[in-house]
């Protein structure tokens, strides 16, 4: 089953435990995947994606 939820930089931030400005510093820096969707110049991501990118990253230590 896949989850086709969109979320924005705050849905991320409370998912990986931090403020959305610092997800909003990875996305600047390159670290978060290209968005799914984008509204209104308002990016957004499938949550299947951002768990796919959280359980890529280096270091990661949270397991779902």
């Amino acid at each position: 089953m896949t989850d086709r939820r969109l979320w924005s930089y705050k849905e991320i931030a409370a998912h990986i435990r931090v403020q959305p400005d610092t997800v909003r510093s990875y996305r600047k820096h390159g670290l978060l995947p290209p968005p799914d969707h984008v509204e209104s110049g308002k990016p957004y991501w499938y949550a299947d994606t951002v768990r796919a990118w959280v359980a890529a990253r280096p270091g990661n230590r949270r397991r779902e």
